[in-house]
């Protein structure tokens, strides 16, 4: 999902993944020897050499140590975008069903009132469900919708899932900052 392309001049030079493999193949050869051998292969070696070993290990040690830090960020930034889409999609499906139970009771209400007279009742300046039926402008795009927009318009269909009087003022911001960026 993230990868370059490979550079030409990296295929003169072992990759990190290349040394990682091969320092791991020699970690795993030396563990299969036997330890009495794999000892005195060690007792064998100069002071020189042993630094030497030492320093690839830790070389090792730091590369797999990054690498690892590097596939814990991915999975973590995944994750989290799996969250976000789960969550934008589980809040359209609860507004598209209140929709429906909303247009299905104001069906049953005009069947209702023509039948008979309201008797000069007032009638409240927020009626239920008036944020309900909300439409959200939606540009399509080259791609699907980043994060932050999919954060935003879940922002806005929640407030519409409670009817909140919040939602013209979401949605304003919504075209201001995403559909017409200054």
């Amino acid at each position: 999902m993230m990868q370059e392309s490979p550079d030409p001049e990296d295929d003169e030079t072992p990759t990190q993944s290349d040394r990682l493999s091969m320092l791991s193949q020699e970690i795993q050869t030396l563990k299969r020897s036997s330890t009495s051998s794999y000892e005195e292969r060690i007792k064998r070696l100069s002071v020189s050499e042993l630094n030497e070993l030492l320093e690839e290990i830790e070389t090792a040690i730091k590369e797999y140590s990054e690498e690892l830090v590097q596939q814990l960020a991915l999975r973590d930034e995944l994750e989290f975008e799996k969250e976000v889409k789960n969550s934008f999609i589980s809040v359209l499906i609860e507004v598209q069903n209140k929709q429906k139970e909303h247009k299905e009771t104001a069906k049953k209400k005009k069947k209702l009132k023509n039948g008979s007279s309201q008797n000069g009742k007032n009638e409240r300046s927020h009626m239920p469900g008036t944020y309900l039926t909300t439409v959200i402008p939606y540009e399509k795009k080259n791609g699907p919708p980043s994060v932050e927009d999919l954060q935003i318009l879940t922002k806005i269909l929640r407030a519409m899932k409670e009817d909140s009087e919040k939602v013209p003022s979401l949605l304003t911001d919504y075209i201001l900052k995403v559909l017409c960026p200054t």
